[in-house]
């Protein structure tokens, strides 16, 4: 069984990019990590490819911040977000 854990909410989706404005609320992020967003209409997992603050790459984000990330789906705002662990 695969445990998750929230680590943010999704505030912003831009389609025309594929890119989710999530603010990291717990925990911390990083490339290669699988996440899982959920919400009414949405409920996917991937894994973290490519993530930017700033139009900066990142490898790794901590909780308090904001950072874009490239999504394979349509997310909506308000979905949250997951870490497996």
């Amino acid at each position: 069984m695969i445990t998750e854990k929230k680590v943010g909410k999704v505030f912003a989706y831009f389609p025309k990019i594929g890119v989710a404005a999530v603010q990291i609320t717990e925990d911390h992020i990083e490339i290669g990590d699988t996440i899982h967003f959920k919400g009414n209409m949405t409920d996917f997992e991937q894994e973290i490819e490519s993530m930017q603050i700033d139009k900066k790459e990142v490898d790794y984000v901590e909780a308090g911040k904001s950072v874009g990330i490239q999504v394979n789906e349509k997310v909506k705002p308000g979905d949250e977000v997951y870490k497996a662990l």
